[in-house]
């Protein structure tokens, strides 16, 4: 189980989490070693190595970790639960790099860029079906359900957005269902098995489900928004890469919905032709800049972010709560 640290001796909340949950993370780090080997196909832990040991946060899986030590859960299949998470997680990461063609994750060269589109489809296949056997070992047909409808709503919300993000028709409800499907179903599903695999009721089951739900929107909005007013050297992306990939984001349904004639068609030029100059971005940045669109997308996130943490308003008093509702103001302060 995790210890209770010193929490001023460490910044950022998801580090504080991390150092509280050392001990069940360092199981789901092996758990997630043991799994992803494989007798007969060598390029399976090559590939799936590569991208599990980059250096991702283990976010997902620590709020599993952390829903369900504040639920009281003695063990041992949140530690399962965790590995499950974070197979789904990097399963769908394999596939996003094929289908999105990119040549970085966390700052290292894609799987697919190393070996080939095959290996990354065929890997995240396979991570897929290993996730599904770890469920099935917890023996809870509720964490089944859970899981295995999160998965299916990811994928629902990758191909949504293949179809949503070059059209000007694409309005806010669509942007949310497809941030709910491909980022915020999977938080959600991280932090409602935590609740279930504790036997706790359905109201506390749902107020995780619900910081879930938030955390992840708020999450993607602000990863949006940063496109467009980040540092690079703090996000890994160079500013204005959505733009670039004539992806629709907030920010810019935002400017289209308050767009005259001129300005819808030139978004029209450079998000549905994919027409593109020089100038186009700092163009593009005039019209966010002059609608307001990213003050008001950075409203939306601390709206989302908010409506996590008084989720878990109704939860007792624990330490891991306290760093939730910490890591929920985290995720919004990265836009100032």
């Amino acid at each position: 189980m995790g210890k209770v640290m010193d929490a001023s001796t460490i910044a950022k909340p998801h580090d504080r989490l991390a150092a509280y949950l050392a001990e069940d993370l360092e199981g789901v780090n092996a758990l997630i070693r043991e799994r992803m080997a494989s007798e007969h196909a060598p390029r399976i832990p090559e590939v799936t190595q590569h991208l599990v040991e980059a250096g991702g946060k283990r976010l997902r899986p620590m709020l599993t970790l952390a829903s369900a030590q504040m639920c009281g859960y003695p063990g041992p299949y949140h530690v399962h639960l965790a590995a499950t998470v974070e197979f789904i997680h990097t399963a769908t990461l394999l596939h996003d790099d094929v289908v999105d063609e990119s040549a970085q994750r966390r700052g290292r060269p894609t799987a697919n860029l190393l070996w080939d589109n095959k290996s990354s489809v065929l890997v995240g296949d396979y991570l897929f079906a290993r996730s599904f056997q770890l469920m099935t070992e917890t023996g809870n047909m509720d964490v089944l359900r859970i899981l295995s409808d999160a998965a299916a709503t990811i994928a629902e919300g990758e191909v949504l957005q293949m179809t949503a993000a070059q059209d000007l028709a694409t309005n806010e409800a669509i942007y949310l269902q497809v941030v709910r499907g491909k980022t915020a179903a999977l938080f959600s599903a991280a932090m409602e098995v935590g609740g279930v695999i504790a036997g706790k009721d359905a109201a506390t089951t749902q107020a995780l489900f619900d910081y879930g739900d938030a955390l992840g929107i708020a999450f993607q909005i602000v990863d949006d928004l940063l496109d467009y007013q980040g540092q690079s050297s703090a996000t890994g992306k160079n500013v204005g890469d959505d733009f670039r990939e004539r992806k629709l984001t907030l920010p810019v349904i935002k400017a289209v919905a308050m767009s005259n004639s001129e300005e819808r068609a030139f978004w029209s030029r450079t998000i549905e032709k994919g027409q593109q100059k020089d100038a186009d971005l700092d163009h593009a940045l005039s019209l966010l800049h002059k609608h307001g669109a990213l003050e008001a997308t950075k409203a939306d996130a601390i709206g989302w972010a908010n409506k996590a943490k008084s989720s878990l308003a109704t939860l007792p008093a624990h330490d891991l709560r306290d760093m939730l509702i910490d890591l929920a103001d985290y995720v919004v302060e990265r836009i100032n």
